[in-house]
C-alpha cells in the first residue's frame, strides 16, 4: 500500500532506506524525545526493515510507514493499531534537514485520512513529551484535542517526563487542504 500526496508518499520501508534511517535517528534534535540513544545503528536499522518487511498493517500493532519526498526517505509515520481494529495510536518522525516543510504535518494527514475514511477507524490518540511544542502544535494543527497532561508519568533517558495526550475522533476529522 502506498499512499500520495501531490509532495510525498507514504510507503512501506525498503532494504535500501536503512542507511538513511540510521542517519536520521541519529541525530540527537530527532532522538531527543524518542525512546532510542543517538546513534542509531546501522545494523539496527537493517533490522528494523527486515521485521517491517513481514508485517502486516491491517493486523494489531505498531507498524512503521516511510515518509518518501522526491526519492528520499526523510521520515517515517508509526500507527499502532488497537485489538478492536477501530482505535489506534499514532508517531512520526522526520530528519531534521526536512522539518519546517510541513511534511509531517502533510504525512500524518494523509494517514488520518486512511485509517479514518479508508479503514473506518473510530479515534486516534497521540502522545507527546510536554516540551516537545512543535509536536504538540502539529497535533492541534490537525484538529487533535487535548486530553490530558500526564505529570513526570514517563522515565527516559535518566530523567521523569511529563506527557500530553491527544485524541481525535472521525468524526472531528477534516481533511487539510494539500491531502485531496
Amino acid at each position: 500500500m502506498t499512499l500520495t500526496t501531490e509532495r510525498l508518499a507514504l510507503r512501506r520501508f525498503r532494504p535500501g532506506d536503512a542507511p538513511a534511517f540510521a542517519a536520521y535517528r541519529s541525530d540527537p534534535e530527532v532522538a531527543r524525545y524518542q525512546s532510542w540513544e543517538p546513534p542509531f545503528p546501522l545494523a539496527l536499522a537493517e533490522e528494523f526493515m527486515r521485521e517491517m518487511a513481514v508485517l502486516d498493517p491491517a493486523e494489531p500493532g505498531w507498524f512503521q510507514y516511510a515518509v518518501e519526498v522526491d526519492g528520499a526517505l526523510v521520515g517515517d509515520v508509526g500507527v499502532n493499531l488497537r485489538e478492536n481494529r477501530r482505535q489506534a495510536d499514532i508517531g512520526y518522525t522526520i530528519a531534521t534537514a526536512h522539518q519546517g516543510n510541513g511534511y509531517a504535518t502533510e504525512a500524518v494527514g494523509l494517514m488520518l485520512e486512511h485509517l479514518f475514511v479508508e479503514r473506518g477507524l473510530h479515534k486516534v490518540s497521540a502522545e507527546c513529551d510536554a516540551r516537545n511544542e512543535p509536536s504538540a502544535k502539529l497535533l492541534a494543527r490537525l484538529g487533535f484535542r487535548r486530553e490530558g497532561h500526564l505529570v513526570e508519568h514517563t522515565w527516559i533517558k535518566d530523567e521523569w517526563t511529563d506527557d500530553l495526550l491527544f485524541g481525535l475522533l472521525a468524526r472531528e476529522w477534516r481533511p487539510i487542504g494539500r491531502i485531496r
